[in-house]
């Protein structure tokens, strides 16, 4: 199967990724991941990645799903979780027109909902693994006393980003209801969107994601 997971930063996406991957053997393409990839991979398209960044551009929508045809005609697994991308309705033609190149197509648009208020509190809160990057809360999950990481099993520097605070959250909000929210429309009206609380426990979320897959 190939879907798409869409919601506010935060919203859980990454992590929800994470289990699809672990559980369905389905493969995560990340914006960022495929761009840092590509950046050190030395490749005609990591070069251009890398000059892009280095002038402090925007990577344009071409990059990006020239990026993510390789992964199409590379390993399928259990099919793609597309992460981060779609974000506009150009990208979102774009990236119905290459999976039609590519003999693919799209079998889920998976919103996570989620309430503003909710969403700042549980992000002010976060910090993540430095080495492995997996992410903790100080109320729901916080970090191991002795300071070793659940995920990875070592003791590592835990970290918070600079934009985790109310100001930055609620400024990337606003410009993610600007920009993507157009996308929750144009796949509702093809009859794919699947909306699911993005505020329940990560085991609720998942089993709500699970039911749309397996209907």
């Amino acid at each position: 199967m190939n879907i798409i997971l869409l919601g506010p930063p935060g919203a859980g996406k990454g992590t929800q990724a994470q289990q699809l991957v672990k559980e369905r053997g389905m493969i995560q393409l990340s914006t960022g991941d495929m761009l840092r990839e590509a950046k050190a991979s030395g490749t005609e398209m990591g070069k251009k990645v890398a000059e892009v960044m280095a002038r402090g551009d925007l990577v344009t929508d071409e990059i990006v799903i020239g990026l993510i045809r390789e992964k199409l005609e590379g390993e399928k697994g259990g099919g793609f979780i597309f992460d981060g991308f779609p974000r506009t309705l150009p990208q979102a033609d774009a990236l119905g027109q290459l999976l039609a190149d590519c003999g693919e197509r799209l079998d889920a648009v998976i919103e996570m909902q989620v309430d503003d208020d909710a969403l700042v509190e549980r992000i002010t809160a976060r910090s993540t693994c430095s080495g492995c990057g997996a992410v903790y809360n100080d109320k729901t999950k916080p970090i191991p006393a002795d300071g070793v990481c659940i995920n990875c099993g070592e003791a590592k520097e835990f970290v918070r980003r600079a934009d985790d605070n109310e100001e930055a959250l609620r400024n990337r909000l606003m410009e993610y209801y600007k920009k993507t929210s157009p996308l929750i429309g144009y796949y509702y009206a093809k009859d794919m969107l699947s909306p699911v609380d993005g505020l329940g426990t990560m085991d609720e979320v998942k089993a709500e994601i699970a039911a749309v897959l397996d209907a």
